[in-house]
């Protein structure tokens, strides 16, 4: 079956409608980054770069390092755009554009979220790398679409625990891909259960002008336990991507550099330094394996 123009959005150059892309243009390695910026930070580090696409805040480089092609994408924040940048990364491979039909091979993708984080435990350190064995969704992407509903049984755990009013979303947690993760598994780099919510401020009961609804909720995901796990950190993508990774048949992972910790009000004195040492580390292991 062809695909509406309405729904497959091809630019007049033949790439997909927000990323901008074309399907050569994307390697099967793929790192993702919320900032724009942040994609020549990483591609600094490669030995040849093929293409520099850029619309919006959706900025990809697509090069070589020791003889691994890998792309960096921009990503935005939130979980909204997560939505567009990983459906369009998932047809740049899995949909012919010249037949606008879904190709009868799926094509896996590795993609690894590189990002910054703030603990809510007071025992991981500021500058500290944590992986996320699972992404807990405070937003609403994943319910909607069609799923299994991941791991229910923890997210209900989550949402009892945590006293949710029944205004804000039901939470779903969304496990990483265990074998791509493998890659990433070091004694330098914490395993931890990350929150992903829809905004920095209220949904993270920081409180400005503004009184967040759930003015103690960092104390609650403080003390939550279920099975002898905790939640660990808070930031605004990794749900998404798990859950976007699982349903589209991809291999994803998300690694977190520690510049935050709100049980203790610390923030990392040199950030710039501890995301290019998570830059740099990530790329080792992705090129040595």
């Amino acid at each position: 079956m062809s695909l509406e123009a309405s729904e497959l959005i091809l630019n007049d150059d033949g790439s997909i409608y927000h990323l901008n892309l074309q399907p050569h243009q994307l390697a099967h390695t793929i790192i993702t980054v919320g900032d724009p910026d942040r994609v020549g930070e990483v591609s600094k580090h490669f030995d040849t770069i093929e293409h520099r696409v850029g619309k919006r805040e959706f900025h990809t480089h697509t090069g070589t390092l020791n003889g691994k092609r890998i792309s960096v994408v921009s990503t935005g924040i939130g979980t909204d755009n997560i939505d567009i940048v990983f459906n369009e990364l998932d047809a740049l491979v899995n949909i012919d554009f010249e037949t606008r039909t879904i190709k009868s091979q799926l094509t896996q993708l590795d993609i690894i979220r590189v990002g910054t984080s703030g603990a809510v435990q007071s025992d991981i350190p500021v500058d500290s790398f944590l992986l996320s064995q699972r992404g807990i969704g405070f937003d609403t992407l994943f319910h909607w679409y069609d799923n299994d509903g991941g791991d229910s049984a923890f997210a209900k755990a989550v949402a009892e625990q945590l006293h949710l009013s029944e205004l804000a979303a039901r939470p779903y947690t969304v496990n990483c891909d265990l074998q791509l993760a493998e890659i990433f598994k070091s004694d330098e780099v914490l395993i931890g259960n990350t929150i992903t919510n829809v905004g920095f401020y209220g949904p993270q009961s920081r409180q400005l002008r503004l009184k967040p609804a759930h003015l103690h909720l960092n104390s609650s995901i403080e003390s939550f336990n279920y099975d002898g796990e905790k939640l660990t950190n808070l930031e605004m993508e990794t749900a998404g991507i798990y859950a976007m990774s699982s349903l589209l048949g991809h291999r994803a992972v998300s690694l977190n550099a520690i510049l935050a910790n709100r049980a203790t009000g610390e923030f990392s004195k040199n950030p710039k330094s501890i995301v290019e040492k998570l830059i740099t580390f990530t790329l080792q292991q992705i090129v040595d394996n």
